[in-house]
């Protein structure tokens, strides 16, 4: 994309673990949360199990919506 950050409602898997503290079981649950949800605002990335404040701290300048 345009701005170089990762798109959480797009982002390939791969995408998803080029981010601090994501591996391929958290990418792969981002993937699951937003097939039922769309990501309205880059905070809702810690309804997904297993992401909290520690985590969404370390990539929030990288991710978008």
């Amino acid at each position: 994309n345009q701005n170089n950050k990762v798109n959480l409602n797009k982002a390939t898997k791969e995408e998803l673990m080029t981010l601090p503290g994501i591996g391929e079981s958290k990418s792969e649950k981002i993937i699951q949360y937003r097939e039922d949800n769309i990501f309205k605002k880059i905070d809702d990335i810690k309804n997904v199990n297993g992401i909290g404040d520690k985590t969404f701290e370390s990539f929030k300048d990288l991710i978008d919506v």
